[in-house]
């Protein structure tokens, strides 16, 4: 391809696109620069399908390169290992808005590599990727039904901003990431501080009209490339004899088992069923199984969804804005610091809090401007879960997507660190699942760190919306607290987490090709409501933040030296910090500001570390009293440590005020004494006087 750029606006910033210099044997790529952040993307496809595929192949990489922002990697290899939780994010960022735009039957491998060569923190890498991903897709022969458009949106002072820097969205109410085509909202992730749903939609709406204009300058690169898709791409296609055949023979069968609510007894009759048409046409459509069982799936779809839209009944009879019924409990583990089970319906999530030194957060290496993180959510979901026989595995891209959004979903409430100066992590076990696990999660951590004593600011629930929209006609059904069910055979998957008061994350994915802003705003309107509905369930079983922690939890005790006295506290090597460790059997953490950190679950135990420390950060004072240790014995008098590498000298003339002939007539090493400063000379040796022994 010809080498060629091309630029454009985005937020008040240029942003460069370069085609045709670099790799020139991926089916698409470019390269785009905005400042000194620089994003590379290559799409790649296979030249044939992938044999016995039933779904596509997409897979979408966001690797992250540490030379990027000028750091060595860490750890004894020096180089990029296994993606980061947060390069797997931008990994799913990048692929939920452009999955739903490759036609069906396409079954070739596709990858898309977004790689950011360069990152300036104050222009993220990870919008340009998504936008570069649409680019290299389009421009290449990859059958693609884009282009789209990407955009971040702060809001500081009631003002929208697009692309905010670090510090503007510091100080932003919303952190929100929009994808879509010129046509509709394809995909939304937000993370937010209590805003309204009307905040939180024109929000939506001021990205897609930033969107528009993306989509548009794509379409003057396609048209200016003069781009020619692939005719020699095969689609996977049911035979038409097959589909009319399996649909005469199954209908009237299927209609009954769609009949049926209890979703245990449904699915035993659709595998009766599965089973029956598979060996009525064995002979007539040998080795067509992977049609047969796709006609099915088809037809079930087709009825489910003409089921809820024209007769408004759901799987399990509920109607379009019931929730299913609810039920929770807390204080269920006795020696975790705090635990709950959240129930609704069939999905039942098992969530618990564990506290920590500030020191136990989790470090990140990344290209973001964090280093560590205090909160941090874990999602799992086992196999036995949805009653399968599964061996674990480590959390995918799935699990950790779920576990992000309910974190994400409860950092708005959470008490700062000197509030509550503790490392809080929270674990979501799934012990039943049918759809929402990830909302059942949200609810669970906000029962358990209401039971470990967390004092969160307001209790967060979290409720999955679902969406149904007839292609041939206008008629839409929004429904309430989607199941698995819905989830699979439905239009969208929109989660929405808050406090009474207001959204705090909202996640969306949309299957078609887009939605409007009615069928938003009646979504958020509808999630409010059951969002409110499930918090009352949930304050039935605790209503506030537990007055006191667990007494398995650490106690910790935070206080501030001098940043100067941090080498006297820590000493050579570590050998004063370790010695009050050791006396004391306590946790010190200790940061480069001079804030102090003192964990223990004896309460004795911390005040003697934290006088021990403050005697150490504090410089003697002429005339004061100190409480001490004879450490050592000479000819001429006795030394005195009043904390861990702090000492004094008592004279052998000053233990008494009569003549004392031997220092040990009067005190031995180990005698604990009171001592008065007497002389502090200019190099800070110190002159006491013995008091009296202790």
């Amino acid at each position: 391809m010809k080498e060629t750029s091309f630029k454009t606006e985005i937020g008040g910033r240029t942003v460069q696109v370069e085609i045709g210099k670099y790799c020139g044997q991926a089916s698409g790529h470019c390269i785009l620069r905005c400042g000194d952040t620089v994003v590379m993307v290559n799409a790649t496809m296979s030249a044939m399908p992938r044999p016995g595929m039933d779904f596509f192949p997409l897979q979408v990489d966001y690797e992250e390169k540490m030379y990027s922002i000028g750091k060595i990697p860490g750890g004894w290899k020096r180089r990029e290992g296994r993606a980061s939780d947060n390069a797997i994010l931008k990994s799913r960022l990048i692929d939920r808005p452009l999955r739903p735009l490759f036609p069906k039957g396409f079954y070739n491998d596709v990858t898309i590599i977004a790689t950011p060569l360069s990152v300036d923190q104050d222009i993220a890498p990870e919008t340009l990727a998504m936008l570069g991903s649409s680019i290299a897709l389009s421009i290449s022969d990859i059958p693609f039904d884009g282009p789209i458009g990407a955009v971040k949106i702060g809001c500081v002072d009631g003002k929208f901003i697009i692309n905010p820097t670090v510090d503007e969205q510091h100080n932003s109410v919303i952190d929100l990431t929009v994808a879509g085509t010129k046509e509709a909202i394809l995909m939304v992730e937000a993370g937010a501080k209590e805003v309204s749903e009307t905040l939180m939609l024109d929000a939506i709406m001021f990205a897609h009209e930033e969107i528009k204009k993306q989509v548009a300058f794509e379409e003057k690169i396609v048209k200016a490339l003069k781009v020619k898709k692939s005719d020699k791409i095969v689609f996977d296609e049911i035979p038409a004899e097959l589909d009319k055949a399996v649909r005469e023979y199954a209908d009237k069968k299927l209609d009954k088992v769609l009949e049926v609510f209890d979703r245990h007894i449904r699915n035993d009759l659709e595998e009766d069923l599965t089973a029956d048409v598979q060996e009525h046409f064995a002979e007539q459509f040998p080795d067509n199984v992977k049609y047969i069982n796709q006609v099915l799936y088809n037809m079930k779809k087709e009825k489910v969804r003409h089921k809820i839209l024209y007769k408004g009944i759901r799987p399990d009879g509920r109607k379009t804005n019931e929730i299913r019924p609810i039920w929770c409990e807390v204080g269920l583990l006795p020696r975790v610091h705090g635990s709950a089970v959240f129930t609704r319906g069939e999905t039942q999530a098992l969530t618990t809090c564990t506290l920590g030194m500030i020191s136990e957060a989790q470090e990140l290496e990344g290209l973001e401007t964090e280093e560590y993180k205090r909160y941090m959510h874990q999602y799992n979901m086992p196999g036995y879960s949805t009653g399968e026989a599964k061996a674990l595995r480590s959390p995918g891209r799935r699990e950790i997507g779920h576990g992000a959004l309910a974190e994400r979903a409860l950092m708005a409430v959470l008490p700062s660190e000197e509030e509550f100066p503790y490392a809080i992590r929270t674990v979501s076990d799934i012990l039943s699942s049918n759809g929402s696990t990830s909302m059942a999660s949200t609810c669970g951590s906000t029962l358990a760190l209401m039971d470990a004593g967390v004092p969160i600011k307001a209790p967060v629930a979290g409720i999955a919306m679902g969406l149904m929209k007839d292609k041939d006609s206008d008629r839409v059904a929004v429904l309430t607290d989607i199941q698995g069910l819905e989830d699979f055979l439905g239009d969208m998957d929109f989660k929405v987490t808050g406090t009474e008061k207001g959204i705090t994350a909202i996640q969306m994915d949309i299957k078609i090709h887009g939605i409007d802003r009615n069928i938003l705003e009646t979504a958020l309107e509808q999630a409010r409501v059951g969002r409110l509905e499930i918090l009352k369930i949930m304050l039935k079983t605790i209503k506030q933040p537990r007055k006191e922690l667990s007494k398995y939890a650490p106690k910790i005790v935070t206080f501030k030296i001098d940043p100067d006295k941090i080498r006297e506290v820590i000493g050579t090597g570590g050998k004063v910090i370790n010695q009050i460790i050791a006396e004391t059997g306590v946790k010190i953490d200790i940061k480069d500001e001079g804030d102090v950190f003192i964990a223990s679950s004896d309460q004795a135990m911390i005040d003697k570390a934290k006088a021990m420390i403050t005697a150490i950060a504090t410089d003697f004072e002429l005339n004061c009293e100190y409480e001490g240790v004879v450490t050592r014995i000479m000819q001429f008098g006795a030394f005195v440590e009043v904390a861990p590498g702090k000492e004094g000298m008592i004279h052998i003339s000053k233990l008494s005020k009569d003549r004392v002939e031997k220092v040990e007539d009067v005190v031995n090493v180990g005698d604990k004494v009171l001592v008065k400063t007497i002389k502090i000379d200019e190099r800070g040796r110190v002159d006491m006087k013995l008091i009296k022994k202790l």
